[in-house]
C-alpha cells in the first residue's frame, strides 16, 4: 500500500477520497445534531441553513486540507481530520449556547440570515484557528 500512496497521482486521489467519505460522516453527525434537516431546508430556500451548512462544509475540508499537507500518512490525516471536526462540532454547541436570548438552530431553520452568516464565519474562522494547530 506505501508503494501505492508514494505515486503523488495516487496519493491525491486517496487524499480527496478519504476527505470526501469523511465530509459526508461529518455532514451526517451535524445533520442530527440540528434541529432541522438541512437538505430539505436548502431545497426549500432556507438560506441561513445553506449558509450554516457551507460553513461547516468549508470548514471541514479547510480542516482536512491542512491536515494533508502536515500528515505524512492517510491515518494521521484522518485522525487529524476527526480532532478538527471534533473542535469544529464542540464550537458549533459555545455558538448555541452563548447567544443570550434565542436559540441558533431554530433562529436557522427560521431562515434568520444574520443568524446563519455568523455560523458560517464561525465554522470558516476557527477552521482556521484548529487548522493552525495541526502538527505532523
Amino acid at each position: 500500500m506505501e508503494s501505492l500512496l508514494a505515486n503523488e497521482w495516487i496519493q491525491t486521489i486517496a487524499n480527496y477520497s478519504v476527505t470526501i467519505l469523511m465530509l459526508i460522516v461529518f455532514l451526517t453527525i451535524f445533520e442530527t445534531v440540528t434541529s432541522y434537516n438541512n437538505w430539505e431546508e436548502i431545497k426549500r430556500g432556507n438560506v441561513a441553513v445553506a449558509m450554516a451548512t457551507g460553513g461547516k462544509m468549508f470548514g471541514v475540508a479547510n480542516i482536512f486540507a491542512s491536515s494533508i499537507q502536515q500528515s505524512d500518512s492517510l491515518l494521521t490525516m484522518l485522525l487529524w481530520g476527526a480532532v478538527g471536526f471534533t473542535l469544529l462540532l464542540f464550537s458549533y454547541f459555545i455558538f448555541e449556547f452563548l447567544m443570550p436570548g434565542f436559540k441558533v438552530d431554530k433562529e436557522i431553520a427560521n431562515d434568520n440570515r444574520a443568524v446563519g452568516l455568523l455560523s458560517l464565519l464561525l465554522s470558516v474562522g476557527l477552521s482556521f484557528v484548529i487548522s493552525a494547530g495541526i502538527k505532523s
